[in-house]
């Protein structure tokens, strides 16, 4: 598969590491696969079939971000090994505390811990790198997910869903509209020895309406959440936690809101650099 690589390059008051956060967040809407931070700027990647210029300078003026100025060049990238390209360029071992390891096959370990996860990315999302996979991984430490059945919504490498799994959880079904990031599922399901998790191709239109889970964890950005939360519900048992990221602190009312119409409860958030992970509960005094 071609790529091309778009170099990005700001200049503004606001920190780039700030700028990189969001400019990834809102790439991600319009194709963009994977992104690596620079000093000065991000340098992020799209298929070849998926690039569009007008519509990538579109984005930029609507950047949410006030006093960011924009440059760019394009790199067109022919197929390659981009595992290679990780080792070589980016993606580093990343520790959750003594709790766990998110690692890629090259790399060595120096020492043992609880959760050791083998990904290798490839061009999907979800090492472990970005605050919102921190965040969601965080909140798995700490549920019980002994005996659990879990759904992983927009699973991107399955990060989540295995180490569901590696706690305990009874059945795990992952979930991706993108069919890269379903293939590269597959494939770190395997390298884990986590086979028994489910990956299915899709949307919310795929969620097997036959299941029903304990816990839902759900990725992706606040308007495909706004949209879903009411499929996520006929699916949730009672009780059961809604646990969401891939937004922002000021994107908490609007979530909060949609989701007291299904009568779940916010019962906290956590916060990083403004990405937020939000918990919610499934009132057990609902009424359809």
């Amino acid at each position: 598969m071609n790529y091309y690589e778009i170099v990005f390059s700001y200049s503004g008051s606001l920190e780039t590491e700030i700028v990189n956060d969001v400019l990834a967040a809102e790439l991600g809407e319009i194709g963009f696969e994977s992104f690596t931070p620079q000093d000065n700027g991000l340098l992020a990647y799209i298929a070849e079939e998926q690039y569009n210029k007008t519509t990538l300078d579109e984005k930029l003026k609507q950047f949410p971000l006030k006093g960011v100025l924009f440059s760019y060049a394009e790199n067109f990238i022919e197929g390659k090994d981009w595992n290679e390209e990780w080792e070589k360029n980016y993606f580093k071992p990343i520790t959750i505390g003594d709790e766990c390891i998110i690692h890629a096959s090259f790399h060595e370990i120096e020492k043992p811990y609880r959760h050791q996860i083998i990904i290798d990315p490839k061009m999907a999302f979800g090492t472990g790198n970005h605050e919102t996979t921190r965040l969601m991984i965080n909140e798995i430490l700490k549920e019980d997910m002994q005996g659990k059945k879990v759904l992983d919504m927009g699973c991107g490498t399955a990060v989540l869903g295995i180490l569901a799994t590696l706690r305990g959880a009874k059945k795990v079904v992952a979930i991706d509209i993108d069919e890269w990031a379903y293939n590269n599922a597959l494939e770190n399901i395997r390298l884990n020895h986590t086979e028994e998790i489910s990956v299915l191709l899709g949307g919310a239109e795929v969620i097997p309406q036959a299941e029903s889970f304990d816990i839902i964890l759900a990725n992706i950005n606040r308007n495909i959440l706004l949209n879903d939360i009411a499929t996520y519900v006929t699916i949730l048992k009672e009780g059961g936690l809604l646990c969401m990221s891939g937004f922002y602190k000021e994107d908490i009312p609007a979530i909060e809101e949609e989701c007291n119409k299904y009568n779940l409860k916010m019962i906290n958030y956590t916060e990083k650099n403004n990405w937020v992970a939000v918990k919610f509960q499934l009132s057990i005094f609902n009424v359809k």
